[in-house]
Order: structure tokens, then C-alpha cells, then sequence
């Protein structure tokens, strides 16, 4: 399940660093933060589909690495980050 191109694209512009910003780890996380978001709002209709969990648990691990990384090389950013997510960490 992807991302529609406005909401992914509003993401894009809320959390990118720089104005031709795509890659950091601010937006990578972001986009996949909204992208758990949506996927756990399916599971509350779709309880079994389980291919998609598969995903989800997936996109969970790359979501922690990536703030694992963030936490290493830049502290601050990764504390503005979480606050602005509202991420339990």
C-alpha cells in the first residue's frame, strides 16, 4: 500500500531539511511513519491479512534503524524529530 502523491508529497514538505530535500532521515522517517499510520488504520478492518503485517513489522524495523542512526549522529534532530511525530521514544 502506497503513499497517494499529495499526502506523500505534504510529508515531503514538512520534514525535509533543505527546499530540494527527498532523502534525510527526517523525511525517510516521516514518510514511513505515515505510511504505519495508514496501515494500521487497514488492520482494524482487515484483521487477517497477514501479508501486509509481514510489511508493516518490516517498515517498523526500518523505522527504528533509521532513528537509531539519527540518534548516533545527531542528537538534537532526532529529539526535534520524535517531538514533532509525536513518537513514543
Amino acid at each position: 500500500m502506497a503513499l497517494a502523491v499529495d499526502v506523500k508529497s505534504r510529508v515531503i514538505g514538512k520534514y525535509r531539511v533543505h527546499p530540494t530535500d527527498t532523502g534525510s532521515p527526517e523525511v525517510q522517517i516521516a514518510v514511513l511513519s505515515q505510511r504505519i499510520a495508514e496501515l494500521t488504520e487497514h488492520f482494524k478492518t482487515h484483521e487477517g491479512d497477514h501479508h501486509s503485517r509481514r510489511g508493516l513489522l518490516s517498515m517498523v524495523a526500518r523505522r527504528r534503524r533509521l532513528l537509531k542512526y539519527l540518534m548516533g549522529t545527531s542528537p538534537e534532530r532526532y529529539q526535534a524529530l520524535i517531538q514533532k511525530l509525536g513518537i513514543r521514544r
